[in-house]
This record gives C-alpha cells, sequence and structure tokens, in this order.
C-alpha cells in the first residue's frame, strides 16, 4: 500500500494529499503517517510547499471528520438506545450505560475531540460519537481542527527536515501506532470484564 500512495502522491501532488487524507479519516487503515511525511518529504524535491501540504491535509482531513460526525447524527442516541433494547442483554449493556456515556461526552467531549486527532485510528472515528451526541459543530469543527494541524504540521515538518529518511519517521510512528493499539485492546478487555463482574454482582 505505501508504494501506492506515495506513487498517487507523486501524480497529483495536492489534490492527492487531500483525497489521501480525506480517505484515511473515513477508513483509518490507511496510514496517514506514510501520507504526511512522504508528502513532507516531497517539499524538498518538488513544488510542493510545507504550508501547502498542512493546509490540504488539514483540509481534508476535517472534510473526513465532518463526513464521519454526519455519520453519527444519522445514527443518533435514539437508534442506538433501541439497539441497545433488544441486543443490550447479550453486550451486557443497558441503555443507562448509554446515557450515563452521552453526559461523559457532552462534559468533556471538545477535548477528548481535541486529544484523540492526535492518535492513530482513534482520530478518525471520535467524530462519530460526536455526531451522536450532537456536538456543538462550531465547536466540534474548531477542536477537530486545532488537533487536525498539530498532527500534520508535526508529521509534514519532520518529513521535510529528513528528507529521504522520512521512512524512519514512519517506522516510528507505526511502533507508537502499535503501541496505541496495545493500550486500546487493554482498555477494552479491562472495560468488558469491569461490566460483566459487575453485571454478576
Amino acid at each position: 500500500m505505501e508504494n501506492w500512495i506515495t506513487d498517487f502522491l507523486e501524480q497529483f501532488g495536492y489534490l492527492g494529499v487531500f483525497l489521501l487524507i480525506c480517505a484515511e479519516n473515513l477508513f483509518p487503515p490507511i496510514p496517514s503517517e506514510v501520507i504526511l511525511t512522504f508528502s513532507g518529504f516531497m517539499t524538498s524535491s518538488t513544488t510542493l510547499s510545507v504550508a501547502g501540504v498542512i493546509i490540504y491535509s488539514t483540509l481534508g482531513s476535517v472534510l473526513g471528520a465532518i463526513l464521519l460526525y454526519g455519520i453519527g447524527m444519522l445514527f443518533g442516541i435514539e437508534r442506538m438506545e433501541r439497539f441497545i433494547q433488544k441486543y443490550g442483554s447479550i453486550l451486557r449493556v443497558k441503555v443507562t450505560d448509554i446515557h450515563r456515556a452521552d453526559r461523559w461526552f457532552d462534559k468533556y467531549g471538545y477535548w477528548t475531540v481535541l486529544f484523540c486527532r492526535m492518535i492513530p485510528l482513534v482520530r478518525s472515528l471520535i467524530s462519530i460519537p460526536a455526531g451522536m451526541t450532537r456536538m456543538n459543530f462550531p465547536l466540534f469543527l474548531i477542536f477537530t481542527t486545532v488537533g487536525t494541524v498539530i498532527w500534520n504540521t508535526f508529521l509534514v515538518t519532520f518529513g521535510a527536515k529528513v528528507g529521504e529518511s522520512w521512512e524512519d519517521i514512519v517506522h516510528y510512528m507505526d511502533i507508537y501506532s502499535n503501541i496505541v493499539y496495545l493500550l486500546l485492546f487493554i482498555v477494552i478487555v479491562f472495560c468488558v470484564v469491569y461490566f460483566w463482574r459487575r453485571k454478576r454482582k
């Protein structure tokens, strides 16, 4: 996949950056680390600029986040409640758990969106619960954009500085991503065990 991404970026430039980053938000397995670091490297050998890559990658990322926010709105808390009422006994989840999560997201959601925009995989998916809880859209847009700019600037700038060694950054970002995935897995297992024990009691 990496070779295809780099070929696509070489052929389409800024448009390629925009399209790939937008797709990366909608399909998280597409590695933004490769897209952004290679785009940064391209600024040293093409007419692309660091500022331009950051702008176009941010536009693509925010567009993807908006689309996922819309999907979350379409799904909504009401449909989630109906789903839990139907399958909650199997999943060991109650409607009150959904309401509790909704209240938590109302309280901490903006900061959650900001920081999650800098975490692989979660950076895309966080837009869905934001839409489901009807988070204030202008504020969602602001926090999403700020977190996205930080993430994109970091990777694009490093890609530009290291030049042909951009793959080294991808290697270290892969390690970072794997650590994040492991932590997410541990958290999920912990939550499942916690709810299972609480239901048994």
